[in-house]
């Protein structure tokens, strides 16, 4: 079965860098494109960043400049290398995968931007 394990997360300090990595099983990874959501205390869950089978990216723009996804077709992984972070960045951030009509979701990791 499709399964999404991420990992990574924790509390750091503003300015700071976190990079956190989402496990792949249970379909042909390298086809997917694959994104990074994040969901804030009493927001909604967005978008954070997108990449294709091909490694075409995109991000929101409260992260451009900072955030890269990246991945890694050989191990299965997509990754999220967050630099310069903001105590907005805090959130539950969530590995998606979006097969055909059904999307999967991974468990979430948490991170916490604070001094």
């Amino acid at each position: 079965q499709v399964q999404l394990v991420e990992s990574g997360g924790g509390l750091v300090q503003p300015g700071g860098s976190l990079r956190l990595s989402c496990a792949a099983s249970g379909f042909i990874f390298r086809i997917y494109p694959m994104d990074w959501y994040r969901q804030a205390p009493g927001k909604q869950r967005e978008l954070v960043a997108f990449i294709t089978s091909g490694g075409n990216t995109n991000y929101v723009d409260s992260v451009k400049g900072r955030f890269t996804i990246s991945r890694d077709n050989a191990k299965n992984t997509v990754n999220l290398q967050m630099n310069s972070l903001k105590p907005e960045d805090t959130a539950v951030y969530y590995c998606h995968a979006r097969l055909g009509q059904y999307d999967y979701w991974g468990q979430g990791t948490q991170v916490t931007v604070s001094s």
